[in-house]
């Protein structure tokens, strides 16, 4: 049996504040992300904007290969020749790689 006094499917004043602070609370976070968002949302933006080209990229990957290989010929000491096979095919490997990733960072 239901208390007397109130009817079967009727909303209290209990039930009213409760969605009233619900709500407020709703509005104070949405307000919160809204201003703590934009500069997040800037930032985003900025970092997903058009950037370094594949051309541009090839061609700072080209020269990073080139320095690092000339850098390891010159501190291989007595087996440049014996090790050029491997630096040639390394080389291609490195500037596939670099002029890849270059291009996708920046």
């Amino acid at each position: 049996m239901a208390p007397s006094g109130t009817r079967h499917g009727s909303v209290g004043a209990g039930d009213l504040k409760l969605l009233a602070l619900l709500l407020a609370v709703v509005l104070i976070v949405v307000a919160v992300l809204g201003y703590f968002g934009a500069p997040l949302l800037e930032a985003t933006a900025t970092a997903l904007a058009p950037g370094m080209g594949l051309k541009t990229g090839i061609l700072w990957g080209f020269g990073v290969t080139v320095t690092l290989f000339v850098l390891f010929a010159l501190v291989s000491g007595d087996g440049l020749f014996g090790e050029l096979p491997f630096m040639l095919s390394a080389f291609f490997l490195f500037f596939a790689v670099f002029s890849l990733l270059i291009t996708w960072i920046f």
